[in-house]
């Protein structure tokens, strides 16, 4: 991936927000509606950098990569 989405405002946000949550599984967190907010707005940040997320494999590779990113670096 050319874009290094963990300097994008939407994925520190969204980083704050799970720590804040207390939720302990990334992809649990992204399937309610604080989560959801903050990962569609990092997919359409995605796009206006020019990665094409139009179909459901890119987009699933995305949020795979998204969720083991956010594991890695936003759990305390």
């Amino acid at each position: 991936m050319d874009w290094e989405f963990t300097e994008d405002a939407a994925f520190l946000a969204l980083c704050d927000a799970f720590r804040e949550s207390g939720e302990s599984s990334a992809i649990e967190f992204l399937a309610n509606g604080e989560g959801a907010f903050h990962f569609h707005e990092l997919t359409q940040n995605a796009a206006g950098e020019g990665l094409d997320l139009s179909d459901s494999g890119s987009l699933d590779d995305f949020q795979q990569e998204v969720i083991d990113t956010m594991e890695a670096l936003c759990q305390d």
